[in-house]
């Protein structure tokens, strides 16, 4: 059966089946459906995912389902009955790959579990997503991404010293996790290719997130230093920073590196900065940040922020403003790399979403498909998977066991 998502991309011979709701796990589906994979995704009866009503909705739907949903075909299957846990089963049998994020012994209470599908199929990889692992004291503790965050390190680095610790403003550790799921779901496949055996997958939330924290744990054991909330910069790393401009934007600059710091000296009509012994070297640079800081800050506010960005462009200097989704939408660099896509959603409004990363030379994801309809997809997905013919859809459908079409 052909699948909704692109014949063509990287993945285009692999199927996965996705069991669960919210956004770890499903952002690990909608990356693998960029890539080609055909995706199935079970949903319960009645309401479907969570996500259908997630953030902005408008016209009764959220504006995130159409994105996060992307390419998957939507079987409603109630796994709350025997009969639907055998549906699963049965497709199980027939894919690559179950990703689920589910608390940690739902799957096993429901006969789902790894140890009961790969029995049937011994290539199956199942990837797990939760708060703390398959495993561990907390392994059963309710896991979102926000508490991720804070056992993983990342909310006591972020935000200013004066103040409470903070948090990014989008579900970062649900997305981090979701990205380790994809890069496990590739080397599990990778390694399949040479034993023809499956495996498990875990991944934690927490763990997503504390192996984004760089020598944190060797800072503090080893030299005893705690690294904590330092606003928009980074202790030691100057300069690197938001600068102010004349008609009150926000530009970041980032000199840091001697011979990138020598090119914006001569930018500001400085040079003499270049040898002065406050600045000449990275150490240095550090250890005096606050007043470089103010120098360059007095420098950007005399200029508008196209000026200074044409000026920094000239001198091969990074910089950038500070985005706005506004910006993203209109932004040509944006255009041209084709990271804004327009999607249809089901009250036919165009909804635009972030496009495919990464990009492909040869074999190019895609995006054909917004987040289908609850059930769309059930009747075929169960006749692909499960050999679900007419006799027993029919029964299966009367019975209240699955819905769609």
């Amino acid at each position: 059966m052909e699948s909704s998502a692109s014949s063509g991309g990287p993945l285009a011979d692999v199927r996965v089946l996705e069991l669960g709701s919210f956004i770890a796990g499903p952002f690990a589906g909608q990356l693998l459906g960029d890539y080609g994979a055909d995706v199935i995704k079970v949903e319960p009866l009645g309401e479907g995912d969570v996500m259908r009503r997630w953030g902005v909705v408008r016209d009764g739907e959220s504006l995130w389902w159409p994105s996060i949903a992307r390419n998957k075909r939507s079987a409603a299957i109630d796994l709350r009955r025997p009969e639907g846990r055998d549906l699963v089963r049965r497709m199980a049998r027939e894919v690559d790959v179950v990703l689920e994020n589910f608390r940690p012994g739902t799957l096993a209470g429901w006969g789902l579990d790894y140890a009961t599908l790969a029995a049937d199929h011994p290539g199956l990889i199942m990837v797990h997503v939760s708060g703390f692992g398959q495993s561990g004291p907390r392994a059963g503790d309710a896991g979102f991404g926000s508490i991720g965050e804070a056992m993983g390190g990342i909310r006591h680095t972020t935000g200013n010293p004066d103040r409470p610790s903070s948090r990014a403003g989008i579900s970062l550790g649900d997305s981090l996790a979701s990205l380790f799921a994809v890069i496990g779901t590739l080397a599990a496949l990778s390694e399949r290719s040479r034993s023809g055996r499956g495996q498990e997958v875990d991944v934690a939330i927490y763990e997503a997130v504390a192996a984004l924290m760089e020598s944190t744990m060797a800072d503090h054991e080893l030299a005893g230093v705690t690294r904590g909330r330092t606003g928009s910069v980074l202790p030691g790393v100057a300069p690197s920073n938001v600068y102010p401009t004349r008609d009150g934007g926000e530009v970041l600059i980032a000199a840091n590196a001697d011979t990138i710091f020598g090119r914006l000296c001569k930018a500001m009509g400085t040079p003499e900065l270049i040898t002065d012994e406050r600045y000449a070297t990275h150490e240095a640079r550090g250890r005096s940040m606050t007043e470089l800081d103010g120098l360059i800050a007095r420098w950007t506010a005399t200029l508008d922020a196209a000026e200074l960005l044409e000026i920094l462009g000239e001198h091969r200097i990074p910089a950038g403003r500070t985005f706005t989704a506004a910006d993203m939408l209109a932004d040509p660099h944006y255009a041209a790399r084709e990271m804004v896509v327009r999607l249809t959603n089901a009250a036919g409004l165009e909804v635009p979403a972030a496009g495919v990363v990464p990009k492909f030379s040869r074999t190019p994801g895609s995006v054909p498909a917004p987040g289908p309809a609850l059930g769309a997809h059930t009747r075929a997905a169960l006749a692909d998977l499960a050999g679900v013919g007419p006799g027993e859809w029919d029964l299966l459908l009367s019975s209240g066991v699955v819905a769609g079409g």
